[in-house]
């Protein structure tokens, strides 16, 4: 898949196979990063690599240069909509029910489990070792260590071709130097004599190597390092199921009308355009306008949101949501790859395919230290040799490092974290664009958070009414309601909705007459009505309510009849119930929340009182430059700051703030400026998904500290002679399993509320 970017430069994604540890991935990286022009990450996890490249470099040289470092690769082979779900975002991705990539590893395994075991049986079992037991061993372990062990023999061969070693290279020789040194015991020393017997030891006794042979150590090596990595695919396919579901939510087919007619249609065929109709229990086909109709909307399999969201003709609705109530007739206004479905969906990929600057920490390391522990093992067998332990105290040990090194751990020690972590980011409407976001987290000290459609649900509703002595507040709020009704300004149409609440159907307007920044005026029920700063001389007690109401964060009308100001009607833009919550939320996250809009201060002040933000907090009057210049001025104080927004004029807000976190209610500018997206219009939503990039980060750090904490242990103790090769390898694939366990807890993360 190749995407155009700016100049002369391109994106292409490439499926890399034959990895089998993270240093393959570093070696495939490396590689492709010496290439003019070229900038790679490769994600081991993944088996995918991202690539920018010059215009001089086509997807043909890059496929090369995989291939000459010994791995396979080729461009994602598009989604297949035959079962009519679209386009899923996630080409080349296996189904949940694939298990081809599974099959031959698992076959692998069982012969080497069904093998092994009777072989490291009758080795730890003095009583169980018989006349000619040695044989029975060495016939079972020979296909452990032929068959069940050729992809790593494979690996190693094809990495040594190539002048590299990686951890497969450590499990090849590991197990290879077990094996021939028990071949030679056998057929040249006096390990072969009939009755020969030696006891199971965990620690190593100096004596004859010509009478000990190491079958228990090189089958049941490969069986552990087999059975780990099979655990790991399996996880690795666990932890995408989230993306994988993400990707099924879709509508399969749809119901259109064309022509007076309808006709079902997979819903891949849908255009841009085309009205459908959505029965009440049917999913919405994708992205659109509803023309005919009204109905609740379920979107909690999209969004996490449990209540559904009421909408009627003009409403915008969302694919892979589900009609709850009424039949609507939508009109699609996005389909396909452009749908919100599918680009969460290209958010996740993205993020899955990034790297943190731990990850590239761990690859690093890993691309350095295969060798650095051959070298050890070689160093130990030295040492050994050299002190008069004997060959086979030496050579123990030095089989013994190497198969504790494999750096299987701390390979998967962040992929697994991040896959995991951006998956159930998805499920609950957290969507993590890339894994730099979570070291943003991490530092994060200070939250601005935009005013209207954010803290505020931006829909401006009519909240006090002043009527003059001797004026009836009915009569007011009717006559008012009715000139506003006519007007299609927001504080209008807040006027007009609260007048018809409560004094019922509005009466007509006629000769109405629109006095654009001032008000508007029209004859109703006999009276020539004026509604907005249309007076010039206000009575007092009318003044000193206009005063009040602007004291109060209120925005302030003024309505009166037959040239007279009767009264004041005061409207202000709601606080979502919610807002005050997420601000104790963020709190106690040890964040602290200011307030930011171009609104006057009292407005912003009001607002911030409600939901529990100082006045020193309040951040008032500011132009959408101006708010890059207000985070600018935050980050010069040494503050790392976060921004949540969801308007155009926070686009530029956003992208300059440490961290961007943008409403999935709110624009394109503002979601693709940001790190962050929440898909729900709720501001609870910022905390949980700082929340669950703070853990994902913990999981990470975790992740590493025991992989590193485990090779650093127990190369020591293996050098030292103190652990037999097959207790090193289980105790090695035991720390990859503990990785991978750890990460998968993330699937466990539950929002605050």
């Amino acid at each position: 898949m190749i995407t155009p970017t700016s100049g002369t430069t391109a994106e292409a994604e490439l499926v890399i196979g034959g990895m089998t540890c993270a240093s393959c991935a570093a070696r495939v990286e490396k590689k492709l990063n010496r290439m003019d022009g070229v900038t790679a990450t490769v994600n081991y996890t993944t088996e995918k690599a991202r690539v920018a490249h010059s215009g001089e470099v086509s997807v043909a040289d890059l496929i090369a240069a995989v291939e000459a470092t010994g791995y396979t690769a080729h461009e994602p082979e598009p989604a297949a909509p035959a079962d009519g779900s679209g386009d899923s975002g996630g080409a080349g991705r296996p189904a949940a029910g694939d298990d081809d990539g599974l099959r031959p590893l698992r076959q692998r395994l069982v012969t080497a489990v069904a093998l092994a075991v009777p072989v490291v049986v009758l080795a730890m079992v003095p009583a169980l070792q018989f006349t000619y037991w040695q044989w029975l061993s060495l016939t079972l372990a020979a296909p452990v260590v032929t068959y069940a062990a050729w992809p790593f023999h494979r690996a190693a061969l094809t990495n040594a071709r190539h002048g590299a070693a990686t951890m497969d290279t450590l499990v090849s020789v590991g197990v290879s130097a077990a094996f021939l040194w028990s071949l030679w015991a056998l057929f040249l020393g006096s390990a072969g004599t009939p009755g020969m017997t030696h006891p199971f030891e965990l620690t190593i006794a100096r004596q004859d190597g010509a009478k000990n042979i190491y079958l228990e150590a090189a089958a049941g090596v490969t069986a552990f390092l087999l059975a780990g990595r099979y655990f790991e695919a399996r996880a690795k396919r666990t932890a995408g199921a989230a993306l994988r579901t993400l990707l099924e939510l879709g509508a399969k087919d749809v119901t259109v009308l064309r022509d007076g007619r309808e006709e079902r249609i997979p819903a891949a065929e849908l255009s841009t355009g085309d009205r459908f109709l959505v029965r009440p229990g049917e999913k919405i086909a994708t992205d659109g306008t509803v023309v005919e109709g009204t109905s609740a909307v379920d979107a909690s399999m999209l969004t996490g949101e449990s209540v559904p969201v009421e909408v009627a003709v003009g409403d915008a609705v969302t694919g892979a949501t589900v009609n709850a109530g009424g039949r609507l007739v939508v009109e699609a206004t996005r389909v396909g790859a452009d749908t919100q479905l599918a680009a969460m969906a290209r958010l996740v990929e993205d993020a899955q395919n990034g790297k943190a600057s731990a990850q590239r920490l761990a690859d690093r390391i890993s691309g350095v230290f295969v060798p650095v522990v051959i070298g050890l093992a070689l160093a130990t067998l030295g040492f050994w040799l050299g002190n008069g332990a004997g060959l086979t105290a030496a050579f123990t040990a030095a089989v013994a490092v190497l198969i504790i090194a494999c750096p299987c751990a701390l390979g998967l020690a962040t992929p697994t974290a991040l896959l995991v972590g951006t998956g159930r980011g998805a499920q609950l409407g957290i969507l993590i664009k890339g894994p730099e976001v979570l070291e943003s987290t991490r530092r994060v000290d200070t939250v601005v958070l935009d005013k209207t459609g954010t803290v505020t649900t931006g829909r401006m509703t009519l909240r006090t009414v002043y009527a003059a002595e001797g004026t009836d507040e009915e009569q007011l709020l009717r006559l008012a309601g009715a000139v506003e009704h006519a007007s299609e300004h927001p504080v209008a149409r807040a006027v007009a909705a609260g007048a018809a609440e409560r004094t019922g159907p509005l009466p007509p307007a006629e000769h109405f007459e629109n006095a654009p920044g001032r008000g508007a005026r029209a004859r109703v029920e006999g009276h020539q009505v004026a509604v907005g700063r249309l007076y010039d001389d206000l009575p007092d007690p009318v003044a000193q309510a206009v005063r009040d109401a602007e004291q109060a964060g209120l925005t302030a009308v003024v309505a009166g009849w037959d040239g007279a100001a009767r009264g004041v009607l005061a409207v202000a833009d709601t606080v979502k119930e919610t807002s005050a919550e997420a601000v104790a939320a963020l709190r106690r996250l040890g964040l602290r929340p200011v307030l930011l809009t171009g609104d006057n201060r009292p407005v912003a002040e009001s607002v911030a009182r409600n939901v529990g933000i100082p006045a020193e907090d309040v951040i008032a009057g500011v132009l959408p430059e101006g708010k890059v210049a207000e985070i600018e001025r935050l980050r010069a104080e040494g503050r790392t700051v976060a921004m949540v927004g969801d308007g155009v004029n926070d686009a530029a807000a956003l992208a300059t703030a440490d961290l961007g976190l943008a409403m999935g209610t709110g624009t394109d500018a503002a979601i693709e400026a940001s790190d962050l997206t929440l898909v729900r219009g709720d501001l609870r939503v910022a905390a949980d998904a700082i929340r669950l990039a703070r853990r994902t980060l913990g999981t990470i750090r975790s992740n590493l500290f025991w992989a590193f904490a485990y090779n650093v242990a127990a190369l020591p103790l293996a050098a030292a002679g103190l652990l037999n090769p097959m207790i090193a390898g289980a105790a090695m694939a035991f720390s990859s399993v503990f990785v991978v366990g750890n990460s998968l807890r993330l699937r466990s993360f539950r929002p605050a509320g």
